[in-house]
């Protein structure tokens, strides 16, 4: 069965070696190590292990976050060797200058409008990294896919003290994915009540969409949990929407109160001793599951031709990356020119259906 092969990775801090007008990072550049020659071990290094991805063939769908530029991911796809991988990425007005940013195969994927690319930027006390939203349609089957890069708020002051930033950020991108699966009051109210609209209320509430980032919160933080709406269990992802059989609507203040649930792929992931996709040794709990994969209803049930295959997720610990006794990800070291990254990348695969 054709498939979909998907990633994400944090990349860790690749910043060009000029100076932004936007980053106030000053840690990378010329002057305090992050040369050129740095910069083009990291990419080569970064680009080794994405060529190792989904058993050597490499992604057809790599999200990927902490880039500065758009001309970054361009020479990283150009150091993998792959011409068919092609770069959509827009600056986003965070305080370092680090964006996210997606890569899709044009032998899979159309090239996605314009109108198809957006960046919800997260405005909290300062502005932060955004959301990204690329909606991709698929070569052979013309069905589309609905991707949402995400990077959110930092732990570094604290997962308590900076948790409430996440929430927010959680309802934001929750908020997103409404938009896509429910129609809007005004929208909704103006539909009549036919069988055609019964089922452009049940397709919509079906449409494929691949939530991939660094989440900065387990799947069981109440960003994610709660605000976020992304679940372990299958029997809220089994519900549709609730239409009488004599109607053709369901009723405004049952839907349109309604929020979607989406299901987290993460979850077999935790509780493994020595298991996750990144590491801090000042924590008790040394490995946790920050990088995740979640999905709509219409993926996980394969309802509108694309069907993700739960037991395909993994946290990608490649040989080279993995370093030590214990298998932890090695980060970069700008003085050896050696490592990678200090998170592992997440992938999954997605069939054709």
């Amino acid at each position: 069965m054709p498939e979909i092969k998907a990633a994400f990775w944090n990349l860790q801090n690749l910043f060009d070696v000029t100076v932004s007008d936007i980053a106030t990072d000053l840690e990378f550049t010329p002057a305090e190590g992050w040369t050129q020659a740095a910069m083009d071990a990291k990419i080569a290094n970064l680009a080794e292990v994405i060529k190792l991805m989904h058993g050597g063939a490499g992604p057809d769908l790599l999200g990927i976050c902490e880039i500065e530029n758009g001309a970054l991911a361009e020479k990283l796809i150009a150091a993998t060797g792959r011409t068919d991988l092609q770069v959509v990425h827009a600056d986003s007005p965070d305080l370092r200058g680090i964006d996210t940013c997606l890569i899709y195969s044009s032998a899979v994927f159309k090239k996605p409008l314009k109108a198809a690319v957006k960046s919800h930027a997260m405005h909290l006390r300062y502005p932060t990294r955004d959301i990204f939203e690329v909606e991709l349609v698929v070569k052979a089957t013309g069905q589309r896919l609905l991707v949402l890069v995400n990077h959110w708020p930092s732990r570094s002051q604290g997962k308590f003290e900076t948790e409430p930033l996440r929430i927010a950020t959680a309802e934001r991108c929750g908020r997103v994915v409404d938009e896509h699966l429910r129609f809007n009051r005004a929208d909704f109210m103006a539909l009549p009540d036919t069988a055609a609209t019964r089922q452009a209320i049940i397709d919509r509430w079906n449409r494929n969409i691949l939530l991939m980032g660094d989440f900065n919160d387990e799947p069981f933080d109440r960003s994610i949990l709660d605000s976020l709406q992304a679940t372990k269990d299958m029997d809220r992802m089994e519900e549709d929407v609730k239409i009488a059989a004599s109607k053709n609507k369901p009723s405004s203040d049952g839907y349109l109160g309604r929020k979607a649930h989406l299901f987290n792929c993460m979850w077999p992931h935790l509780g493994r001793a020595d298991e996750g996709s990144y590491y801090f040794a000042g924590s008790t709990n040394t490995f946790s599951v920050l990088d995740q994969i979640i999905v709509s209803r219409g993926l996980l049930l394969g309802r509108q031709g694309l069907k993700i295959d739960p037991a395909s997720v993994e946290i990608f610990r490649a040989p080279p990356m993995a370093g030590g006794v214990w298998k932890r990800p090695v980060a970069f070291d700008r003085a050896t020119l050696k490592g990678y990254s200090d998170h592992f990348p997440v992938q999954c695969r997605i069939a054709l259906v």
